[in-house]
């Protein structure tokens, strides 16, 4: 059995209007790897960071972070070897039927992104570990939970027992960290014009998909 990977991270907002400080797009990142090592790597250029009087919070949070840590954590990005995936959805191009609840549009852009990934991603494994972060409270996060867990049955196109999901705050697990730094790159380049950061990073963008891009109706 060959196991891969599979790190999630979101950015943007379930509210579809176009008030101040929403977003324009939902963004979903994945970062696949085929081991873990990247993670630890980080853990350790914290600790080295912390040596060298760089002050870094608990965890690496790229929206938190200051722009010294920054410029660490991407260089260190650059710098390895990961697969990263993005979807993003101009969310005033969504159809009513999509965005019905915030479940419903959290599953459609997860299936629309699994679907076109999870082949590349599998093509040289059996098994597959899908860590997501969470977001919301206990009793919203059973409901996105529920929405990734039938969009995996839906796509990974293999036994039940050869999958798993998991989903816990990105401070629990470094990897997810670097899914937030590449979601968040990705996030400024797409919101504000910003690519400082995604051009360290965009090398490691296997696909950056924008799936409404043929479409012209706006609903707000």
């Amino acid at each position: 059995m060959t196991r891969k990977y599979l790190f999630a991270d979101e950015a943007g907002d379930f509210n579809f209007s176009s008030a101040p400080n929403v977003s324009k797009y939902f963004i979903l990142c994945t970062v696949a790897l085929t081991d873990c090592q990247h993670g630890a790597k980080l853990l350790d250029l914290r600790r080295d960071m912390i040596w060298r009087d760089i002050e870094a919070l608990e965890f690496f949070h790229a929206t938190k972070d200051k722009q010294a840590v920054r410029d660490e954590v991407y260089t260190f990005l650059g710098n390895v070897d990961f697969r990263a995936d993005v979807t993003i959805l101009e969310k005033a191009k969504a159809q009513p039927q999509t965005r019905t609840d915030d479940a419903t549009f959290y599953k459609y852009a997860w299936y629309y992104h699994l679907k076109h990934v999870a082949p590349h991603v599998m093509r040289d494994a059996t098994e597959l570990m899908l860590t997501t972060a969470s977001i919301g409270t206990k009793k919203g996060q059973a409901i996105f939970t529920a929405a990734v867990n039938d969009v995996a049955q839906q796509t990974l196109q293999l036994p039940r027992a050869q999958w798993k999901t998991t989903f816990t705050q990105s401070m629990a697990d470094p990897c997810l960290q670097i899914a937030d730094y590449v979601t968040w790159a990705v996030q400024r380049k797409w919101e504000r014009g910003d690519a400082r950061s995604y051009d360290l990073i965009s090398a490691k963008l296997s696909t950056e998909y924008d799936l409404w891009r043929r479409g012209t109706t706006r609903y707000y």
